[in-house]
């Protein structure tokens, strides 16, 4: 039994080692600190904010994707400038669904980012310096979203058929209405094109929401989401 082991382990298919436990071992390391990192990340970073499921999974996958590929590709030698170039074709990825609001895009490029430096990172960087860099990742992530409390301000276009609440002094008025009709809490409004002809206007609402009382989750709803 053990002669057949050690046998396996020697053997070579077209000059393609059957395993090599030391890269084995390395790839296990490596994938469970960038998933570890991308997990805080986006499940209790970016998730708690927007309760977008859809970039949740979107997230995770893509940066899984991405560090296989790139270390994989590391493993035979990748050039630098190969890497960079693909680091930059995922970069400039764009869905043709829904635009993509730059917050989402922000997220897409960190998870990109240290997917990428997770995976190249060489013996010449030890263990030390790529955890401080995904702490520093990490740190600032949660300053911005938890410390700061920077809100992400979304917004609708309304078409309203109540024309005269668009004069200036009936803002108060036209923000009540639309609070009440939509069940949205507005932080500001907007008056867009008016057409006297039909007696409607276009209006786009602000809202906070982490203000609101429900989390919307409808893609119809996000369609139209303005950062």
């Amino acid at each position: 039994m053990i002669g057949t082991i050690l046998f396996l382990i020697g053997t070579k298919i077209f000059g393609i080692e059957i395993i090599d436990y030391n890269d084995v071992l390395e790839l296990f390391v490596r994938f469970v600190f960038n998933f570890g990192v991308t997990t805080v990340i986006i499940r209790y970073l970016y998730y708690p904010t927007t309760r977008r499921k859809d970039y949740l999974f979107t997230y995770i996958l893509l940066s899984t994707t991405i560090f296989l590929l790139i270390f994989m590709l590391e493993s035979v030698k990748m050039k630098i400038g190969f890497a960079l170039g693909l680091f930059a074709i995922f970069g400039i990825i764009r869905y043709r669904t829904n635009p993509i609001p730059i917050k989402e895009m922000t997220y897409i490029f960190v998870v990109i980012g240290l997917s990428v430096i997770n995976a190249m990172s060489s013996k010449k960087i030890s263990y030390a310096e790529l955890v401080l860099v995904n702490l520093i990742i990490i740190a600032i992530i949660f300053l911005l979203e938890k410390v700061w409390l920077l809100k992400h301000e979304s917004s609708k276009v309304i078409l309203l058929e109540k024309i005269e609440l668009i004069k200036p002094e009936k803002q108060k008025e036209l923000i009540a209405d639309l609070e009440e009709r939509t069940g949205i809490k507005i932080s500001r409004v907007e008056i867009g094109k008016i057409n006297f002809l039909k007696d409607t206007a276009r209006v786009k609402i602000f809202y906070f929401e982490s203000d609101q009382i429900n989390h919307f989750e409808d893609e119809d709803f996000y369609a139209d989401d303005d950062s």
